[in-house]
């Protein structure tokens, strides 16, 4: 991130900061201030964030997403806008709650490295699929811990609302879930290097993946890779499917569950029929989950 601060300080903050100082008779943040990093760090993270999450989900929902599940008897009326009005309340504190990691990583107390050939040129590569393997399996237990009755309620229920997702929902999360189920992405590394632009593309692909397997178009049905398919079954019957980017952990910790053919045949997922179906499913699972809830409050 320290390359992206050094642009920005350059071009932009530099110049705020100056003009700062120079409004109120004072003298104008150094650089290496943490005030100043804190701030600085906290206006392009939020800003970034924002319009990645419009821009992404935006052109997802125009072009990709199948805009006939919008007559699910499970969609809400009005939920793209309640989808992006809980994400607007959400992003800012999962901002600031990521500061402090931003803050580390760029005071060299993580293991993020800035030559390639550091390490081989093979490791750039072996990086990312450890990166991959690594929030994959820390989100699948973070996902997998939040859905027990002690702290479905409080944290991750409010994700669960949007049933049919819209590309929106990528981010439509209850603040602490939000930053709970991010944390892997900054935790990772401080525990094996990365190369500082490998790491940036890294960031930016699982914010894309996010909104991916929320747009409810399912390009491809393989039995590895955690898609939209898999993430739709989840959202459908809760306790399933609770990995990230693969199916691996699911399979190895028995919560896998296959989606049926009709999710991948948009004429038959469409029909009355299956989403009737569907309806009924989650009907009857929705009472046993809120009184699981209840008896541990």
């Amino acid at each position: 991130m320290d390359v992206v601060m050094e642009y920005l300080d350059t071009y932009v903050f530099d110049s705020v900061y100056d003009k700062a100082a120079a409004l109120t008779s004072t003298q104008a943040l150094p650089r290496d201030s943490l005030l100043r990093q804190s701030l600085s760090l906290f206006v392009f993270i939020y800003a970034y964030i924002v319009s990645f999450y419009l821009g992404t989900a935006g052109l997802s929902y125009r072009f990709v997403y199948d805009k006939k599940q919008e007559q699910h008897p499970k969609f809400l009326p009005r939920q793209r806008l309640l989808e992006i009005a809980c994400a607007s309340r959400a992003l800012p504190v999962i901002t600031v709650l990521t500061i402090p990691w931003i803050l580390g990583e760029l005071h060299g107390y993580s293991l993020v490295y800035k030559q390639w050939d550091q390490y081989g040129y093979w490791y750039l590569f072996a990086s990312a699929a450890m990166f991959i393997l690594f929030t994959d399996f820390s989100i699948y237990w973070i996902h997998r811990l939040e859905h027990h009755p002690l702290v479905y309620a409080k944290c991750h229920k409010l994700h669960h609302k949007w049933i049919v997702c819209t590309p929106y929902a990528s981010h439509a999360f209850h603040p602490v879930d939000g930053y709970l189920q991010s944390l892997p992405y900054h935790l990772a590394v401080f525990v094996f290097p990365i190369h500082e632009y490998v790491y940036l593309a890294l960031f930016a692909f699982v914010n894309v993946w996010s909104v991916m397997i929320h747009d409810g178009e399912y390009v491809a049905s393989n039995a590895v890779v955690n898609g939209a398919a898999h993430h739709t079954v989840h959202h459908l019957y809760f306790n399933y499917n609770y990995g990230q980017f693969t199916t691996l952990f699911d399979r190895l910790f028995g919560s896998y569950r296959r989606p049926s053919a009709e999710i991948y045949d948009r004429s038959r997922r469409n029909s009355k029929r299956v989403q009737a179906s569907q309806a009924h499913d989650i009907d009857t699972a929705l009472p046993l989950l809120e009184q699981a809830s209840k008896k541990t409050q």
